[in-house]
């Protein structure tokens, strides 16, 4: 029964993708296990001599994934029309080359003034620097151990670079990159934001912690407990308030930046692996991106309550609010871009863009009205790519 029903699914797949000819010939899709498939379409090559590169049933493809591949990457190859679901989508406007980059790449900062992008090069020990002005590979700064969290701070002229393997945050001059000190930790430094309202510099470290640096004396002057290891955060805009993403306690840290201290909880129920959170001030919502189940979920911001929660792109690690579209941006690691249009009661798809494997981080910079995607180095060099919004 497998083996027949196997059979007639791959009989339609190859039929609806028969007209889909990759720059190497026809690809073949199937949404069941590997086990299941490859006899049938052994037998397929003996009978016919033709042989089809296959994508077998996997996490991307499997049930109603397999259509929304077969809608991505059929955009990508132009066989089925642009990818997108509705009007509003990215388009890849260019890619700049990272060098002899190797392995994951994790968080990006800008320099907007400079026109200057900031790479946190974890699996290469480095941090990259692009100029944006001219599309080019400025420089890539060796010496760091696994950096993940990176940040621009522009009143001291100062970057932040955090490291997994040291623990530390390293700071670097602006204008000529050199170093200007180091900040110990003491375990797993990660995601670093700015807040320019209180002139602070917040990292998430160790098994649960939020340090407070003052910039100017660039030291720590506080640290906020957490129940666990501080994925995602981001400050609200007027309120003094910080979401923090705690999932090794499947919660929602809120905390009080004035007070240091953690003053409500909201739990994730049976929603797990909560990493991106961005806040879509204008409708008044905490957005929220888990990874089990992979779904992009809504909270209100003032209690917490969810409102609604729909599926998206697995693997996801950054989400941004376009607010002059009213669109949300999700960068997945399965390989595929994400679009939202943003509604008080729910959320719309619009984009489903396929990208490339392992390509999870990424970073919207309204100034340039660009999105920035890291990719790492597979059968290409690693790379920044660079979205351009439709309209």
């Amino acid at each position: 029964m497998k083996i027949m029903k196997s059979t007639l699914l791959a009989v339609l797949v190859v039929l609806i993708t028969g007209c889909m000819r990759a720059p190497h010939g026809v690809v073949a899709y199937t949404a069941v296990d590997q086990d299941f498939s490859e006899p049938v379409f052994r037998e397929f090559e003996r009978r016919g001599g033709i042989t089809l590169p296959v994508v077998d049933g996997t996490k991307e493809t499997n049930s109603t994934g397999v259509r929304n591949r077969l809608i991505a990457e059929g955009g990508a190859t132009g066989a089925l029309g642009d990818a997108t679901l509705g009007p509003n989508s990215l388009s890849l406007e260019s890619k700049i080359g990272l060098g002899d980059v190797r392995g994951r790449i994790d968080h990006l900062a800008v320099d907007a003034a400079r026109q200057r992008l900031y790479v946190a090069e974890l699996g290469n020990n480095s941090v990259g620097v692009v100029d944006l002005k001219e599309r080019k590979l400025l420089r890539t700064l060796p010496g760091f151990r696994e950096p993940q969290g990176i940040a621009y701070e522009p009143s001291t002229d100062t970057i932040y670079v955090a490291s997994a393997g040291d623990g530390s945050v390293h700071l670097l001059h602006g204008e000529d990159l050199t170093s200007a000190g180091a900040i110990e930790l003491g375990d797993d430094a990660d995601n670093i934001r700015i807040d320019t309202a209180s002139h602070r510099v917040l990292v998430g470290y160790g098994k649960g912690s939020l340090a407070v640096i003052d910039p100017v004396r660039r030291q720590k002057v506080a640290d906020i407990p957490l129940k666990g290891h501080p994925e995602s955060f981001q400050m609200e805009p007027q309120g003094g308030r910080i979401f923090v993403n705690v999932p090794d306690a499947n919660e929602i840290a809120v905390l009080e930046l004035a007070t240091a201290k953690q003053t409500s909880t909201w739990a994730t129920k049976t929603l797990r692996a909560n990493f991106p959170l961005a806040i879509d001030a204008e409708r008044h919502q905490v957005l929220v991106m888990f990874r089990h189940p992979a779904k992009l979920a809504a909270l209100n911001l003032l209690d917490g309550g969810m409102t609604h929660a729909v599926e998206a792109c697995g693997d996801s690690d950054d989400l941004f609010v376009d607010t002059k579209r009213g669109l949300i941006y999700i960068s997945c690691g399965e390989g595929f871009l994400d679009v939202f249009a943003a509604q008080a009661d729910g959320f719309v798809r619009v984009t489903h863009l396929a990208t490339a494997a392992g390509a999870r981080t990424s970073l919207w910079v309204p100034q340039f009205d660009r999105l920035f995607l890291a990719v790492r180095a597979a059968k290409d060099p690693a790379a920044i790519w660079i979205f351009r919004p439709a309209n």
